[in-house]
């Protein structure tokens, strides 16, 4: 079955995201924590806290898109799974994560795309 046209478009999103998941990480280790450590007492240990909590949730967003791309790109269910993940935690991302992740959950949920990711059906053996 060909490709549905729309999917390199969707993957293209999916590593622009990681891209930008990326640059905020980055950004957070070198301007905000400098910033924190600068600071002393109790202040240090929430400022830190926050900012690795930050950097964790950047990192798994980074992850879901980087899976969900990679799996679409090869035809694979699991990658449509990850990225109807990936374009749901995008909801958040108001006003441009929003339009297009209601665009690509419903794209992905369309029979035809659905019947491209399924995995081939084997005969039956009698």
């Amino acid at each position: 079955m060909k490709r549905p046209d729309l999917i390199i478009l969707i993957a293209v999103w999916e590593f622009l995201t990681v891209f930008g998941a990326l640059i905020g990480m980055i950004a957070i280790a070198i301007f905000a924590f400098p910033e924190v450590t600068q600071e002393w007492g109790m202040d240090l240990a929430g400022g830190v806290f926050g900012l690795s909590v930050g950097i964790l949730v950047l990192l798994c967003y980074l992850c879901v898109a980087l899976i969900g791309g990679i799996g679409i790109l090869i035809g694979k269910e699991w990658g449509r799974v990850f990225t109807i993940v990936h374009s749901a935690l995008s909801l958040l991302w108001i006003p441009f994560g929003t339009i297009i992740g209601i665009l690509i959950i419903i794209y992905l949920g369309k029979p035809q795309v659905k019947e491209f990711f399924a995995p081939p059906k084997t005969p039956k053996k009698q």
